[in-house]
């Protein structure tokens, strides 16, 4: 058995059935975005309801963009959120305040621009890679240059961008993150997801997974 284990996020959840079949598939967290400009965005009282879907085992997490402090405490009390997840300027202390664990995402320009931002939010459970598009914090669908990534990431790694079943494979052997995040990718249309592209992504990460078993043995 392998002891290398990719975690999945799956992230824009807007309905209790994808985060079901999110949760059926193997997935470790859910997301729900909180952001009213993207084409995610759930509402708290709809949130409040289709989280339930997920299981015990599965972190709900409630993603952010430069929220105010009383929004990111009313959703965290109606989801009964696990991590929050920040996707904009927030500063270590903002971030550090509601008692949860907490995913600082930073949206990727070059190595030296990673380990600048990364370095102030020690507190962070987790730190995601995301592309750098202008004017648009997150959920893209673009991909960037996995070469960027530092080596020597203190935190937990989680990888975003563009991520989908043809090329989260690659993505695992070169970076090996702690945690997969994918919204786009496993979607017919935004804050729609697709069961059968849930299931080819979660696979695909498991067979990216055996493949360090069988080049170690």
């Amino acid at each position: 058995m392998s002891q290398y284990r990719t975690r999945i996020k799956m992230c824009g959840m807007t309905r209790a059935e994808d985060i079901a079949a999110a949760c059926e598939a193997g997935a470790d967290s859910v997301g729900m975005i909180f952001y009213p400009p993207s084409g995610r965005f759930i509402s708290i009282e709809k949130a409040a309801v289709v989280s339930k879907a997920a299981t015990l085992q599965v972190n709900k997490v409630a993603l952010f963009v430069n929220p105010d402090a009383g929004y990111v405490r009313e959703v965290v009390d109606a989801i009964q959120a696990d991590i929050i997840q920040f996707h904009g300027d927030e500063t270590p202390d903002f971030c550090q305040q509601f008692g949860k664990r907490y995913i600082k995402a930073f949206r990727v320009k070059s190595a030296d621009d990673i380990q600048r931002q990364v370095e102030p939010h020690i507190g962070a459970d987790a730190i995601m890679l995301d592309a750098y598009v202008k004017g648009v914090p997150g959920g893209t669908g673009q991909s960037f240059d996995w070469g960027m990534v530092p080596a020597n990431v203190r935190h937990r790694l989680f990888l975003a961008g563009g991520l989908n079943c043809s090329n989260v494979e690659q993505a695992i052997r070169q970076v090996r993150p702690y945690t997969v995040d994918v919204a786009g990718g496993i979607e017919s249309a935004p804050g729609i997801k697709d069961v059968d592209k849930i299931k080819a992504f979660a696979q695909a990460v498991r067979k990216a997974d055996s493949s360090f078993v069988e080049n170690s043995s």
